[in-house]
């Protein structure tokens, strides 16, 4: 688990640092070798004890192997300088997956791309518990982005029973996608702070045959909703010339009626009239 480590200033060790060049120079001066030689190998032992860090970063501190703590303080330090030092930045990153192919619930191929927003919380986990914690948490994205997609069906076409789908239920799919994340990377000490998808598509070997069925299904839902709008109007002119004793139609010469207004109501087409000089026998 990580823990805190409060180095030493390293404006003091400067000082301490500083003290010993000329200490070492008066030495080897009055002939005092041996201490002259604790004295600079003092010098070059110190020295690499120093370290600076930036807001965002962190440091951590490994000594013989065992974990001493990690530096999250910004500023200038020393530590023992025979501990190893490793930079982790705690800083917030995102990245953005290339659409990945994936199956969706009843199968169909599905292209998915996703953004992704994190940052490192415990740089323990980070250093210890995974082995590349960047390649780790484009990878464990990848898995959940499978797992996540095979939750819901693209659209309802044909999953008419579905609440939600990928391509409707935004916020739940996205929602669904993000917690997926967070506990894959949890392992790892990452934060997820966003996830989403940012590119949706058929898989190109069936994105066409899709398109179609879709126009199809666009093309029927206009159709009746122009026939149920005709057969109200046609009620609607049959009814007001009963009730105003305009005309009274035989069923044969009704039926005739109803057919030609269906036909000028319903057609994509404009309509040509023809003139009828004749009766209405005729």
């Amino acid at each position: 688990m990580e823990k805190i480590n409060k180095p030493a200033s390293g404006y003091l060790m400067v000082l301490v640092v500083i003290a010993l060049i000329p200490a070492t120079a008066f030495s080897f001066i009055n002939e005092l070798h041996l201490l002259g030689v604790i004295l600079g190998f003092a010098f070059i032992i110190i020295t690499p004890g120093f370290f600076t860090l930036q807001p965002n970063r962190a440091m951590v501190l490994i000594l013989f192997g065992a974990y001493k703590g990690t530096v999250k303080a910004n500023g200038f330090f020393w530590v023992n300088p025979f501990m190893s030092k490793q930079k982790i930045s705690l800083r917030v990153r995102n990245f953005e997956n290339k659409p990945l192919k994936v199956n969706d619930k009843i199968g169909n191929p599905v292209m998915v791309g996703t953004i992704v927003v994190w940052q490192v919380e415990d740089t323990f986990k980070a250093t210890f518990d995974v082995e590349d914690y960047e390649n780790f948490v484009h990878l464990q994205t990848d898995a959940a982005v499978r797992k996540m997609a095979g939750k819901y069906p693209y659209d309802d076409f044909e999953a008419e029973n579905a609440e939600i789908t990928l391509r409707s239920g935004v916020e739940e799919v996205n929602h669904s996608l993000e917690e997926e994340i967070k506990e894959r990377l949890n392992h790892a000490g990452i934060k997820v702070i966003e996830a989403r998808i940012s590119h949706l598509a058929y898989s190109q070997e069936i994105a066409s045959a899709m398109l179609q069925r879709q126009q199809a299904t666009a093309i029927v839902a206009a159709r009746r909703k122009i026939v149920d709008g005709a057969v109200g109007m046609v009620e609607m002119a049959l009814e007001d010339l009963k009730i105003k004793g305009i005309i009274d139609f035989e069923e044969s010469k009704k039926a005739s009626m109803v057919s030609n207004l269906m036909v000028v109501l319903c057609s994509d087409r404009s309509v040509s009239p023809v003139m009828n000089v004749g009766t209405l026998n005729q």
